[in-house]
């Protein structure tokens, strides 16, 4: 397992990227990006080519200007344009071709996780647990872990892994030249000479192991920081969202100033984790600069007693200094890309906990054994116990029954578990067991209804498409609906939520219900926000439909009229104490 501050085995990092990445390469894409991949890598094998042409050409170069020979100083400026050139295209093909991998790996994995974060209901499930849960292993903000981390996952992936390919090939190509060119050296030590081939290679490497040692020590805190800092910022971001959605209500109870003082304290944690991170990150950036800055003279300073004993030209110390360049860049991969390993950790990370909390919630329906109802059943309940996310038991053992033309209404406390009961009928409450037998042709009209934005045809025919139903029914359900206004705006696109009253919403969803026109309904609180003349009407037709169409309807509502509506009763009232559960559901 991976923590926030990031105490986790490289293997096991490697593992948990490898299991993020395998699938693309594995899927019905997998030629084309296996295609891909390997001409990138191919490319990237061209790229250290030109470099080794290079570094040859650097001993010819500086040789013709020592020996002031014009011929092959021209020559080999010739020569150095070809490298260039070729250079260049593979660079262009390369950054074309690794850019358009990503793309793709990307849209296939968004894809992927869109398709099953949206199955079965996983991410209704994945926001109870994360609300009625306090381990804090469930995935805050899904939306930035699909949106933001993705694209920084598949971006690093393939950026760092190719420049990690580059230095291993560049390592094994010019170690090689390094050590021919290095010559031996003797080393005195106490009293006697030792002879050390290839020291430019063993001095490369003593520098970038101890270069590589240090950077791990100050840059490892931050793969925590980066972590939180993705949460954090999700966080900031998240609440903004929750500020416009609600712009109305917060505007109405005059609530800016406690929404200005959540945001800034949200901002805060952002700000003072990203200072942390710089400073981190300055410490970094100290050693790292002067690692680089040291190794342009290295070389020089330790070949210098060759070159001026005459041992070597100046075009074989000019290669030299290349060679060594090289070897040190590659060996000082770690090094200069500690930061972005980091992130990219930090962002493996929070897609493997993601990942796993899919893959756990994916298809956790409750424990309630579900059948259709046959013929004229109707709704049948038994042995039904509803618990909340935390185990608490509020219904326990409820035996139920609705016939066709029944018209129920659920009352009960605030709190008691109505809607959580009517959850548990749909079979979306994964916190309940027993059996439910529920009639085709059902629709729920939840406690807030979702409206949205875009085409009013599109928000009124949801979820199904507009294009099933004519102009004549959308506007007739509009207008039996009492919205007679909106009837000749189907074709406009809004943000609804915010331009629609609370009545306005719930009207429209019952226009829903009145173009489709469901045998069994299931309301809640449905006309809270509707005055008791327009309750009265919609309920009337609400009730013609069911009826017409052989069903029932069950509502929950607190108002005292509603009851009008209504032939039966059921009510849920405190349990007595040691029943082993809050409530329990009387019938009338």
């Amino acid at each position: 397992m991976t923590t926030p501050n990031g105490s986790t085995s490289l293997l096991s990092t490697l593992r948990r990227i490898g299991a993020l990445a395998a699938p693309y390469f594995h899927s019905e894409e997998k030629w084309r990006a296996r295609g891909l991949l390997a001409t990138i890598v191919a490319l990237n094998l061209g790229t250290v080519y030109m470099l080794v042409l290079n570094n040859q050409w650097f001993a010819r170069f500086y040789d013709a200007l020592q020996n002031k020979d014009q011929a092959v100083f021209w020559r080999e400026i010739v020569f150095f344009c070809w490298i260039a050139a070729g250079y260049i295209v593979i660079a262009i093909f390369k950054f074309y071709l690794t850019q358009l991998l990503q793309l793709r790996w990307r849209a296939w994995m968004t894809r992927s996780y869109l398709a099953r974060w949206m199955a079965d209901r996983t991410f209704y499930r994945l926001e109870l647990a994360r609300y009625g849960q306090q381990d804090g292993q469930t995935p805050d903000n899904p939306d930035q872990r699909i949106q933001e981390d993705m694209q920084l996952f598949t971006d690093y992936t393939m950026t760092l892994s190719m420049g990690l390919l580059n230095a291993v090939v560049t390592l094994v190509s010019f170690i090689g030249i390094l050590w021919a060119l290095s010559g031996v050296v003797s080393v005195p030590f106490f009293g006697s000479s030792y002879t050390v081939p290839g020291s430019m290679v063993w001095i490369a490497l003593a520098y970038c192991a101890a270069g590589t040692v240090i950077t791990h020590f100050i840059g490892r805190p931050l793969i925590g920081l980066n972590f939180q800092q993705q949460r954090y910022e999700a966080d900031f971001r998240h609440h903004l969202m929750r500020v416009r959605e609600y712009s109305e209500a917060i505007a109405l109870d005059r609530g800016e100033q406690v929404e200005h003082g959540q945001l800034q304290l949200r901002f805060a944690s952002v700000l003072k984790n990203y200072l942390k991170l710089i400073g981190k990150q300055k410490n970094l950036v100290a050693f790292t600069a002067s690692f680089g800055q040291a190794s342009v003279i290295f070389a020089f300073i330790v070949q210098a007693p060759r070159f001026f004993s005459g041992a070597i030209q100046l075009g074989q110390l000019m290669q030299v200094n290349s060679a060594f360049g090289r070897v040190q860049d590659s060996l000082s991969w770690f090094v200069d890309n500690y930061d972005r390993v980091a992130v990219w950790r930090a962002t493996a990370d929070r897609l493997t906990s993601f990942e796993t909390a899919m893959r756990a919630h994916a298809g956790a329906a409750s424990a309630v054994e579900r059948a259709p109802a046959g013929g004229d059943e109707g709704l049948r309940v038994d042995d039904l116990t509803v618990a909340l996310p935390g185990g608490t038991s509020l219904i326990q053992n409820a035996a139920l029954m609705v016939k066709p033309g029944d018209s129920v209404l659920l009352q009960g406390p605030s709190g008691s578990g109505k809607s959580t009961l009517f959850r548990a009928f749909a079979g979306i409450w994964p916190f309940a067991r027993g059996r439910v037998s529920m009639p085709e042709n059902a629709m729920f009209i939840p406690q807030r209804p979702y409206v949205p934005d875009g085409r009013l045809r599109d928000a009124l025919a949801y979820p199904q498409p507009a294009s099933e139903y004519s102009d004549a029914q959308l506007k007739q359900a509009l207008e039996d609906a009492l919205l007679p206004d909106l009837a000749d705006r189907l074709d406009d696109s809004d943000a609804w939520t915010q331009k629609l009253s609370g009545g306005e919403q719930q009207r429209l969803a019952i226009a829903r219900v009145l173009l489709k026109k469901p045998a069994w309904l299931f309301a809640d609180e449905a006309t809270s926000a509707l005055d008791a003349q327009a309750e009265e009407t919609l309920y009337k037709r609400l009730a013609e439909g069911v009826r017409s169409a052989g069903g029932a309807m069950v509502s929950i509502a607190h108002r005292a009229s509603a009851a009008a509506f209504h032939d039966k009763r059921w009510t849920l009232v405190p349990a007595p104490e040691g029943a082993g559960a809050r409530y329990r559901l009387e019938a009338a």
